[in-house]
């Protein structure tokens, strides 16, 4: 049921009204009061979990901080054998991949997957723009056709905005695959060009001879 409240009615209900509103705000004041008494004898330990709680979020960022720092250290130094590259799986090779990119200098993230539109790992660069890695974990002597080529080259400009396209594979390409790819620009990163990049430390930029991107005033960056 709908309880609907009415204006007081008559100067009994008016004074009443006014007693009950003013015994209400005394209470208030009342427990205010006593609230700020308390918080004052009790500040040393107030100001004890304070003190506390700064400490312990101070150690969970120096714990960050230190872990993100290892974190770069080891990538610097990432070095990956093709025999450990032949163990894994395609998700374990294009997470490699991107750490790899990691390891050049390049932002990068793995996006390979259903709809993934022939792009498996995306990379960002200062210096050479956006890099599309579409990647081929094979069996070894697995060969990689022309047609991947295609793929790469119909969506790498058109929709990942890439300046650069690259198939990599721990296999090896046809000749047909490879001639396509230097005549319309797809880089290709082979069995032996990968152990240069991920075994002999190499940066891909440097592999693959990636031209830079003008700077604004229209010199090499």
């Amino acid at each position: 049921m709908r309880v609907r409240l009415r204006r007081p009615r008559g100067i009994v209900e008016v004074v009443s009204a006014c007693v009950v509103g003013a015994a209400v705000l005394v209470l208030a004041v009342r427990m205010a009061l006593h609230a700020a008494a308390a918080l004052l004898d009790a500040w040393p330990v107030v100001l004890a979990l304070v003190v506390l709680a700064g400490a312990v979020a101070a150690w969970h960022m120096t714990r960050s901080i230190a872990a993100g720092r290892r974190a770069v250290e080891r990538l610097a130094v990432l070095r990956v054998t093709l025999a450990e590259l032949d163990a894994g799986d395609d998700r374990a090779f294009e997470e490699t991949l991107r750490s790899l990119l990691v390891r050049d200098g390049w932002r990068a993230r793995r996006v390979g997957g259903r709809g993934d539109q022939a792009a498996d790992v995306i990379g960002e660069h200062a210096q050479f723009g956006r890099l599309v890695v579409q990647a081929k974990h094979t069996t070894v002597g697995g060969k990689v056709g022309v047609r991947v080529m295609y793929e790469v080259n119909g969506t790498a400009g058109p929709v990942h905005r890439a300046r650069h396209a690259v198939v990599v594979t721990n296999g090896t390409f046809t000749r047909d695959a490879m001639d396509w790819g230097e005549r319309h620009g797809v880089h290709w990163v082979d069995r032996d060009r990968l152990r240069r990049w991920a075994e002999n430390g190499m940066a891909l930029h440097e592999l693959l001879n990636l031209p830079a991107r003008p700077s604004r005033f229209g010199r090499a960056a």
